[in-house]
């Protein structure tokens, strides 16, 4: 799928807006001109200006083509299943994470996304829980930040 330049230009834009109002919230540091506020909004301002620029491109292809054009790829089903099957798996995480847990879910999804693509499910089933209890570990052990256990709470080490 190709977008004119237009389009990823006005939601950046959006996101810019949205992180510079965000980031005018954070306190700030006493007898200082500036406070942690100041490189968040930096950024908000270079992905404005980028955004500007996307959209002057956009203008200047409209004349060349649509704003939305669909690719070969779309044209094969399987390919629109696999990537409503991923944006499944991704909201699913986000929707269930807390109460399921990173594990569980974890292990689910990648073992269906691995199946999905190809794999065999032993394979699938070993990468899954090889992969899961990696990233488990980085995150939770080296990283320090903490995945959501759910319903692991009562096992959790």
């Amino acid at each position: 799928m190709r977008f004119n330049n237009a389009i990823p230009g006005a939601v950046l834009i959006v996101f810019a807006l949205a992180e510079i109002a965000y980031a005018t919230t954070f306190p700030r540091l006493f007898g200082q001109n500036y406070g942690p506020d100041l490189f968040p909004i930096l950024i908000g301002v270079g992905l404005l200006i980028c955004g500007v620029i996307l959209i002057f491109q956009g203008l200047g292809q409209r004349a060349a083509g649509p704003l939305v054009e669909v690719g070969d790829w779309a044209q094969n089903r399987r390919n629109v299943v696999n990537i409503a099957i991923l944006i499944g798996c991704v909201v699913l995480y986000i929707l269930a994470s807390d109460a399921l847990g990173f594990i569980p879910l974890s292990l689910f999804i990648l073992t269906t996304l691995l199946v999905r693509f190809g794999s065999g499910w032993r394979t699938s089933l070993i990468l899954a829980t090889a992969t899961t209890f990696i990233i488990h570990t980085l995150f939770a052990k080296i990283l320090l930040v903490p995945l959501p256990w759910g319903i692991l709470l009562p096992v959790a080490w």
